[in-house]
């Protein structure tokens, strides 16, 4: 018993031997927390990110608050001391309050949660961690109309939350409106061919229209907003050269948008040469 007493008076006298003991406990308690929730797997869950990350979270909250009641009085009276170089000191540090007051913010206005597809700027990903300074997502590949992961991950500090607008794209993990285009460089009638269009794309649809009307449903009650509806829309336009767009949308499991667009382009195609082949000297030209 006077072992450990001689013990703790000589930790509570040497703040740094006690500080650095304590930060190790909890680095070791957070590095087993964080394996026994991985286990063996080789890809996460988003249960098992949201528990990673809380648990990361955690650690870094109880060193702060460990440390600010071990270190009170030492801060209190470096406070003092610097109070004429206070503003300095803000100043300096202005982008780390900027992160921790941006975490507040996405905190309180629940702009996005683990696991949300969100877009900063011109950077879109999966939120697969976000803490106090930051957020880090998976990217995937929107602007190209594209919905697969390019395997870069991306860290954004939280002050970009002031500066720039976070769009929550989580509707997109199921199902999304996909847009594309095909270019028509002769000026004849393609109106005939939108009847046919129609069937085919019913036909591509028809084991998921069902579900896909229910989920266009449920987005316009949580949103709030009249959608346009999920059946497949064509719309026909002009170029100031003559050639006439063909504009597609879409409403899809996003997994299958780009192989649906594939599937309708070859059927435009087809149906174009069937009509106006034997009359054209010029091929159609395809652009997205």
């Amino acid at each position: 018993m006077e072992n450990v007493n001689v013990i703790v008076d000589y930790l509570l006298t040497n703040k740094l031997v006690l500080t650095l003991l304590v930060l190790s406990v909890i680095m070791l308690l957070k590095r087993i927390a964080l394996a026994q929730i991985r286990g063996d797997v080789s890809f996460l869950s988003e249960e098992q990110r949201k528990w990673m990350s809380r648990a990361k979270n955690g650690a870094f909250a109880a060193s702060l608050l460990i440390l600010f009641l071990l270190w009170k009085s030492e801060i209190s009276q470096f406070a003092l001391s610097v109070t004429a170089i206070a503003i300095a000191i803000v100043v300096a540090s202005k982008e780390i309050i900027l992160c921790f007051t941006g975490s507040i913010q996405r905190a309180s206005s629940r702009s996005f949660r683990m696991g949300d597809w969100i877009e900063v700027g011109k950077v879109c990903g999966e939120v697969i961690e976000h803490n106090m300074m930051a957020t880090v997502i998976q990217e995937i590949d929107l602007q190209h109309g594209q919905y697969h992961y390019t395997g870069k991950t991306a860290t954004l500090p939280n002050s970009l939350f002031f500066t720039h607008p976070v769009k929550n794209l989580n509707f997109m993990k199921r199902y999304v409106f996909h847009n594309f285009s095909i270019v028509v460089p002769r000026f004849v009638n393609l109106y005939p061919l939108l009847p046919i269009m129609h069937e085919r794309m019913d036909a591509h649809f028809t084991h998921f229209i069902d579900v896909a009307r229910r989920y266009n449903s449920m987005i316009e009650k949580h949103a709030g907003v009249d959608l346009p509806s999920a059946e497949p829309h064509i719309e026909i336009t002009s170029a100031p050269a003559g050639e006439q767009i063909v504009h597609f949308m879409i409403f899809c499991p996003t997994e299958k948008a780009n192989h649906l667009e594939q599937l309708i382009r070859q059927d435009f195609m087809q149906e174009y040469e069937k009509a106006f082949a034997p009359n054209s000297e010029v091929e159609p030209v395809i652009e997205v």
